[in-house]
């Protein structure tokens, strides 16, 4: 039993940053590896593709239907936005020198503030996703409440089996300081969702007036600064919801969810990242996105989603207002507030600008999933790419040459490496 004096002490111990864990942050800014780590898909397949869009609600014929998709622009399915939570096969790679390794932070409060997404170009039927990561920015600052803040900025590249960039995706990172005296927030004002037949049928009402643009084209020259980009319904949320999310492609690597002696040798593997739960049995910490019960056990009102469904959403009302020729290029979200089970979210949106850029007419766009509390949970901007009347089909933007170029070095790397370990193989 812990003494009173020892848990004072315990209670009051501050985690602070390691001056060498500083440095070693600055040290590898723009220092490139590939990722070594499987998602639960590795290659776009039909198959994957629709079920991917439907893990988030989307039924878009250009992502769930092969046969739409063939007389599209495209001339096949395309894979949905936010693919990169999904697909990603493992790439061999040199071991990393140890002064490239990233810091532990071990004891450091560490949130998610945002992203913002690239996209160069689609993902097709057939191809392999591959991706290289590392810090883009490292920021240290200062403030009376939270005391030493480090702001870090992580850079993910996706590319394909040609090499070629697709995607990229910076997510903001922030590590502060902290006293385990701070007693986490009860969120007692917080009461979980309930609703009437009456409530459901309303949801319902805005659930049937839902329809993706599609084929038919919108076009730049018909958008004008203030326009509405209409109405989109998410929710009530179940713990359903976040299982077909799992299913249909979200991998949480190197935490995905696995069962039986696949689970055995997680927890062998990760013995911290299971807790028991109230029967005695080890189970994964994510759970706190489906179990209610744990996520009161720790303070919390009610189990929450993850933030990449909600990017999921966001990526959804997007592509219904664009239609099947238009292009995302460009999205910065932010998770600003939980979005607990039984929670329903309502996005809506409006055009804040147009202009163009060599052969590429973009569209700028400002919008939110605002929940039934009439808190905005997930503010959004995107710039899209549409067609147009002076130039046709909707541009696409190009990806920096350094990314390409180390895409390239890393792939020829990966087939020397796989044909090394073939030939030991044999041998």
């Amino acid at each position: 039993m812990t003494s009173t004096a020892e848990k004072d002490q315990s209670d009051t111990e501050i985690y602070e940053f390691l001056e060498t864990d500083i440095q070693r942050a600055r040290d590898i800014v723009g220092i490139y590896h590939g990722v070594t780590q499987r998602e639960q898909f590795s290659r776009a397949t039909p198959d994957f593709i629709r079920n991917f869009a439907r893990s988030y609600g989307d039924d878009n014929p250009l992502f769930v239907d092969e046969d739409y998709a063939q007389d599209t622009r495209w001339g096949g399915q395309i894979v949905p936005p936010m693919f990169n939570i999904a697909l990603r096969q493992e790439l061999l790679t040199d071991p990393m020198p140890r002064e490239h390794r990233r810091p532990a932070f071990r004891g450091i409060h560490v949130f998610v503030s945002g992203s913002t997404t690239d996209w160069y170009r689609p993902v097709f039927d057939g191809d392999t996703v591959y991706a290289f990561h590392g810090f883009e920015k490292v920021e240290l600052k200062e403030s009376e409440f939270a005391g030493r803040s480090l702001f870090v900025t992580r850079v993910h590249v996706q590319f394909n089996q040609r090499a070629e960039v697709v995607q990229a995706q910076r997510v903001l990172t922030i590590h502060t300081e902290r006293h385990e005296s701070k007693k986490r927030k009860k969120y007692d004002a917080i009461e979980a969702a309930t609703y009437t037949p009456e409530d459901i049928a309303a949801i319902d009402e805005l659930y049937a007036a839902e329809k993706p643009r599609g084929a038919e084209t919108r076009l730049w020259e018909d958008v004008e600064v203030g326009d509405s980009l209409g109405n989109m319904v998410k929710g009530p949320l179940t713990a359903t919801d976040m299982m077909v999310f799992h299913s249909g492609g979200y991998g949480f690597a190197p935490y995905t969810p696995c069962a039986g002696r696949l689970a055995h040798k997680n927890r062998e593997r990760i013995a911290a990242f299971y807790i028991p739960n109230e029967q005695g049995v080890p189970d994964v910490a994510q759970r706190i996105h489906w179990d209610s019960g744990y996520a009161r056990s720790i303070g919390l009102p009610a189990a929450y989603d993850y933030g990449m469904m909600r990017d999921c959403w966001l990526t959804h009302y997007l592509t219904d207002w664009i239609g099947d020729e238009g292009w995302i290029e460009t999205m910065s979200s932010q998770m600003r507030k939980f979005n607990y089970l039984g929670d329903t979210h309502y996005f809506t949106g409006a055009v804040t600008g147009k202009r163009v850029e060599g052969d590429r007419y973009l569209v700028d766009l400002e919008f939110r999933g605002t929940s039934q509390r009439g808190e905005v949970t997930c503010p959004a901007t995107a710039t899209v790419s549409l067609p147009s009347r002076a130039s046709g089909l909707a541009a696409l933007p190009t990806a920096p040459d350094e990314w390409e170029r180390i895409a390239a070095r890393l792939l020829k790397r990966h087939g020397e490496l796989r044909a090394e370990k073939r030939r030991s193989g044999r041998s």
